[in-house]
Formats: structure tokens, sequence, C-alpha cells
């Protein structure tokens, strides 16, 4: 009891890093998280002080990564210009 059988593995946690859109606005936000659902849900209950006066929002991209580090990685890269010229590359207009 406890243990993983052999020839199992256990299974990972994934992180994300994530853009939300504001419906109300032309606000788009960047962050990573390891559950998606639950996050987007803080956002939109208003724990987020900096998307307060733009809720609600919708998840319009993520990518999943492994570890924590490259998920916040990847967040950062989002907020450079390289980064938002790429997302609005993926983002539809």
């Amino acid at each position: 009891m406890g243990s993983i059988p052999a020839g199992t593995t256990k299974l990972s946690m994934m992180y994300y890093a994530y853009v939300v859109k504001s419906l109300i606005s032309d606000f788009y936000y960047k962050g990573h998280c390891q559950d998606l659902e639950i996050r987007i849900s803080q956002h939109n209950s208003g724990m987020t002080v900096s998307l307060r006066p733009h809720l609600p929002v919708n998840l319009v991209y993520f990518e999943s990564f492994e570890t924590k580090s490259e998920a916040i990685t990847r967040e950062k890269y989002f907020k450079t210009s390289a980064g938002r010229r790429y997302l609005k590359s993926k983002l539809p207009t």
C-alpha cells in the first residue's frame, strides 16, 4: 500500500504558460499556473488586481510544460516584444 507498482510511472504534474483576453477591452494578461481551469476561475472572480477593471476574461492561448521553471520562462518571453509578436501570429484577429 502506498507504493507505485513496478513498471509504472508516477503521473507528472503539468505547468502552463497562458494568455487571457478581456471580453470588454483589448487587454491581454500573461501568466503561469498548474491548473488552468482553477486559475481562469480565480481571474474571473477578481482575485487578480490588475485584471479587475477588465473582467471577464477568456483563455485565448496556452502551452504546457513539465516543469514550473519552463512555464515561467515562457511567460516571461510572452511579455517581451518578440513574445508579443509571436502571440499576435498565433491569436485570432
